[in-house]
């Protein structure tokens, strides 16, 4: 005779929804926006006079670069992965183009444009890092 709560019993418990998307894209974040930072750090003191900073500040950006890649990939597998809202692989895609689009006015040495560009670059780092630490994926039923 078959018993349902011996069924519910050997039934396999609800599967855990994964977490190394959400962690990486947390992981991310915190770095693209702490580079963000050092960005901005490194220009203060190069502005102040210590001309050696411009090399690692041009440096700098590169590994910003990378990084703003890594978080789109990350969001994008929050996205697709844990059905997450897509907006946060729209905004970090942007910063990817804002980031390139820094190096290159940074390059050319207009600051006009690239200070005002750093500030819109910090603001979006901002806001992917403090969606990424409040944000809470819905189980997927999928294993981690």
């Amino acid at each position: 005779m078959h018993s349902p709560l011996a069924e519910a019993a050997r039934a396999d418990p609800a599967p855990l929804p994964r977490r190394w998307p959400m962690r990486l894209m947390r992981a991310a974040a915190v770095l693209v926006l702490l580079d963000t930072l050092l960005q901005a750090a490194l220009a203060g003191l190069f502005v102040t006079g210590n001309v050696d900073l411009l090399a690692g500040h041009a440096a700098n950006a590169g590994l910003l670069s990378a990084l703003t890649v890594l978080q789109t990939l990350a969001a994008l597998l929050v996205w697709r992965l844990l059905r997450g809202p897509a907006w946060p692989t729209a905004a970090s895609t942007l910063l990817i183009a804002l980031v390139s689009g820094q190096q290159g006015l940074g390059e050319a040495r207009a600051l006009a444009g690239h200070l005002p560009l750093g500030m819109a670059i910090f603001g979006c780092a901002t806001a992917l890092t403090c969606w990424a630490f409040t944000h809470r994926p819905a189980a997927t039923g999928a294993v981690s």
